[in-house]
């Protein structure tokens, strides 16, 4: 409900219209006295929604300023390539959030993706005005975090989705609390088996025109939504487990204010 995730929500960020898949670009010389150019943040990780049934690679980077970004796999092959042209590229990148697309498990199996996506060291690459390489790092792991569970909406167990005919019914005007158990395990069918440590839960509603996202510390499994931002009808919410290894575990469900 992403950051909610089959919800396309609004965090997620479009490439630009002046960014082009492209190879090389012409460098420009830094204007004096400009700060000195960094990568304060470089992730590449998977997502799986486990109720929908699909797994999609993501990236999270900033910093900069850059003209250029290129992602390499563990096996030496080139990912994405990206470079800003024109006045962009005057300008200079720092942000830039991605996802790939997430096709159904009936269409790419998990040990398919995975393959496509081997463990390993990933290297994410940008190149600012003045031709300085800024470099990081990331390894990319096939152990998932297993999906929250014994998911209660105000006392009621919660729904395996949205599509069920049971939906939690709760009262209008009163706070409504979804809470689950902590997870502390990997996957059980889907990636590697291996330790899972959570470093936050995500926790997203949606209702209409209302969008919701919040981070949690790994000790709260539990949030209250407030009364005045529901209205009477279905409400859509997403949980996701995130690992310190930075993967994440979704899960989507939904009630019924009346």
């Amino acid at each position: 409900m992403r950051q909610p995730h089959r919800m396309q929500t609004p965090w997620i960020t479009s490439v630009a219209a002046g960014i082009v898949v492209a190879m090389g670009l012409a460098l420009r010389p830094v204007a004096a006295g400009a700060p000195s150019p960094t990568l304060s943040e470089a992730e590449l990780f998977f997502e799986l929604n486990d109720t929908d049934g699909d797994l999609g690679l993501h990236a999270s980077i900033d910093g900069g300023p850059y003209v250029t970004l290129e992602i390499e796999g563990p096996d030496g092959l080139t990912l994405l390539t990206i470079s800003a042209q024109g006045r962009l590229a005057q300008q200079g990148l720092t942000q830039l959030a991605l996802e790939s697309a997430e096709p159904a498990f009936d269409e790419l199996a998990p040990e398919d993706f995975f393959r496509r996506f081997p463990e390993g060291r990933y290297e994410i690459e940008a190149t600012t005005e003045d031709g300085t390489e800024l470099t990081a790092t990331v390894r990319l792991s096939h152990v998932l975090a297993a999906p929250p569970s014994n998911i209660f909406v105000s006392g009621t167990r919660a729904a395996e989705s949205c599509d069920a005919d049971d939906l939690p019914a709760v009262p209008a005007g009163s706070p409504v609390t979804v809470d689950w158990d902590p997870v502390a395990a990997s996957h059980p069918t889907v990636g590697k088996s291996g330790p899972v440590k959570i470093v936050r839960y995500q926790f997203f509603v949606e209702q209409g025109a209302l969008k919701l996202g919040v981070d949690l510390p790994p000790t709260v499994t539990e949030f209250e939504v407030p009364a005045a931002l529901i209205a009477p009808g279905v409400v859509k919410f997403e949980i996701i487990a995130r690992t310190a290894t930075g993967n994440n575990t979704a899960v989507e469900s939904c009630f019924v204010v009346e």
